[in-house]
């Protein structure tokens, strides 16, 4: 099944090409806002999927293309990321520790949403292409032999960076938890619908050419790995996101004007676009590129506008 909120946050199911608003199936989950239900709606889920099923038969919904589509998940509790989580296509000499970090619920935006490049002094500003495995319900300490029990579904995730903030201690919160730094969707998908989530193509395109193209089969963690490591650290509620990492290699400076679509096989295409009002530019260029041609540091550098070379 696939989920999500359109319009004015209306929450419907994906049928085709068209949508079927299944609002008045799930009335009774308590909310004040749309974060509320789809949360509750999540926790709730076995519940009401017959409720829901029934809508999309018997409905006639309106075309995907008359709507407005929002991010499915619009204030999750929690947004775990995972840190240097993949191989780099078996190019690393040893598995990186395990490692996370937080981003700001307040952060997530959806499809056709505009990501911005705050006037910051920011060395590059990217954005990943991951996997977001949603948590389905509460869970503490779980074992990696339990841990997809508690998978929900599944979400294209772009984590947005902005490298090189002062100081040099600051590695996580100034470039990840930035406004708006978290594109999220179109729709979630239950994860039935994902046969195995471990061997799925993702693909990132910067104004239609391809950028990032890698396999979650790469990962360092994998997937049950990473909710037994951050469920020891906190407990993760219904709704709640992993990011499960990226492959850097193409990795690439975002610029005013870009548009950026983001695939994981089976969830849809996420498009985004991306605003700076300082104009700067980067080197058009892929981290791996400038591995191949020895160059440092791995980002690309700044060529013009505030903050770059005098």
């Amino acid at each position: 099944m696939k989920i999500l909120f359109f319009d004015d946050f209306k929450l419907g199911i994906l049928s085709g090409d068209k949508i079927i608003d299944v609002s008045d199936r799930v009335s009774g989950i308590p909310m004040v806002g749309p974060h509320d239900l789809i949360n509750g709606l999540i926790e709730n889920f076995d519940q009401y999927r017959n409720l829901l099923e029934d809508a999309v038969s018997n409905g006639q919904g309106v075309p995907v293309s008359s709507v407005r589509i929002r991010q499915p998940l619009p204030r999750p509790i929690n947004i775990d990321c995972m840190a240097v989580n993949y191989m780099e296509d078996g190019t690393l000499p040893e598995v990186p520790a395990i490692n996370a970090f937080t981003k700001a619920s307040n952060s997530v935006i959806g499809p056709n949403d505009t990501m911005v490049l705050q006037d910051i002094p920011a060395a590059v500003f990217e954005g990943e292409a991951e996997l977001g495995v949603v948590i389905g319900k509460r869970c503490y300490e779980v074992s990696q032999d339990d841990a997809m029990d508690y998978v929900f579904g599944y979400v294209n995730f772009i984590d947005g960076s902005a490298r090189g903030m002062p100081p040099a201690s600051n590695v996580f919160f100034q470039m990840k938890g930035r406004e708006t730094f978290t594109p999220i969707g179109p729709y979630l998908v239950t994860k039935d619908e994902i046969d195995n989530p471990q061997e799925l193509p993702i693909k990132l395109w910067v104004n239609g050419k391809i950028m990032q193209d890698f396999n979650t089969n790469d990962m360092a963690h994998n997937i049950k790995r990473c909710i037994e490591f951050v469920s020891h650290v906190h407990t993760l509620e219904p709704g709640d996101i992993i990011a499960t990492g990226t492959n850097h290699g193409g990795l690439n400076p975002f610029h005013d004007g870009d548009t950026v679509e983001l695939e994981c096989e089976g969830m849809g295409r996420l498009k985004i676009n991306i605003r700076d009002d300082l104009k700067r530019t980067w080197e058009r260029t892929t981290r791996l590129e400038r591995k191949n041609k020895g160059l440092k540091p791995p980002h690309a550098p700044q060529l013009t506008g505030k903050y770059g070379p005098e």
